[in-house]
């Protein structure tokens, strides 16, 4: 197939693009700068010049294709909510330029607040009208579907390598400001999480399996502890560690206390027997004891 690839210079979207490559697949990937295009270039990738918000490029790109993976998302924690409404509006601009192409179209999704604390996240867990979270590239990736397209999501959990982390990288620029490294109570809740390799693999597949409706999860580890994480960090940055309250979360970590005592359990059962994936890379706590530049 030919896939276009938002995101493709990425943390995930390179990963990505070089496995697409690799199994045989043609890849065109947006570039935003010429420094993104040498890069997909180099890797023997075809290049779309164009950006998120450049919804022509999107729709150029995405007709050129017999599918396409959206991965891109603009990672401004200052302005969430302009950066969810850009991923909507991207979504919608894609969907636009495959409507009754019945092509396969894989989004990507998240994991926290799928399921009650204490509870394990399946694939067949659906959200909720009333969903809490801004992001809502799952719901409107899915709701192409009646428009002749073949939509389905990859969910994601904290992917990693000893470079970036999902979530946890921002954390870390938190704990070296405060000086030290916190979790909320006993910090039991638990973070799922996979490598970026294996994460790059679940995207193949995925796209290959073109399964209408279907959620995928990326997780090799259904939940990590938090207390684990922290403690793990506290040793390779040589800063202390300590608990704190649920009400002292939103004073020590800003705009990230609504995850920072989130359960997101999640299995990835169904995904592994559907697809054959079979996660082979390092945990997140082997990745975080190799952290790079602590």
């Amino acid at each position: 197939m030919r896939i276009f690839v938002t995101g493709a210079t990425g943390f995930i979207g390179m990963p990505t693009v070089r496995e697409l490559i690799a199994a045989g697949h043609d890849v065109l990937g947006l570039a935003r700068s010429d420094g993104g295009a040498r890069a997909l270039a180099a890797v023997g990738a075809q290049v779309q010049r164009g950006a998120l918000e450049d919804l022509d490029s999107l729709r150029k790109g995405a007709a050129a294709s017999d599918a396409v993976i959206h991965l891109a998302f603009i990672h401004d924690w200052s302005n969430f909510l302009a950066s969810c409404e850009a991923d909507r509006r991207a979504i919608e601009a894609i969907g636009s330029a495959l409507a009754g192409s019945d092509k396969p179209f894989l989004a990507t999704g998240g994991l926290a607040g799928l399921a009650p604390p204490g509870q394990v996240a399946t694939e067949k867990d659906v959200i909720p009208p009333d969903f809490p979270f801004p992001r809502v590239s799952e719901q409107t990736a899915l709701a192409l579907i009646p428009q002749g397209i073949r939509a389905s999501v990859v969910r994601l959990p904290q992917v990693h390598d000893t470079a970036k982390q999902g979530l946890i990288t921002p954390l870390i620029e938190t704990f070296r400001q405060n000086g030290t490294c916190a979790y909320v109570g006993e910090g039991h809740n638990l973070w799922p999480a996979a490598h970026v390799l294996d994460v790059a693999r679940l995207y193949r597949l995925a796209i290959e399996k073109g399964a209408t409706g279907a959620a995928w999860h990326a997780v090799a580890e259904e939940g990590v502890a938090m207390r684990d994480i922290v403690e793990t960090l506290g040793r390779r940055l040589d800063l202390p560690v300590r608990s704190i309250l649920p009400d002292e979360a939103p004073a020590f970590f800003g705009r990230f206390a609504m995850f920072a005592g989130f359960d997101m359990r999640a299995s990835s059962a169904l995904t592994r027997q559907a697809l054959g994936w079979v996660p082979t890379g390092p945990g997140l706590i082997a990745d975080l004891e190799q952290l790079q530049d602590a």
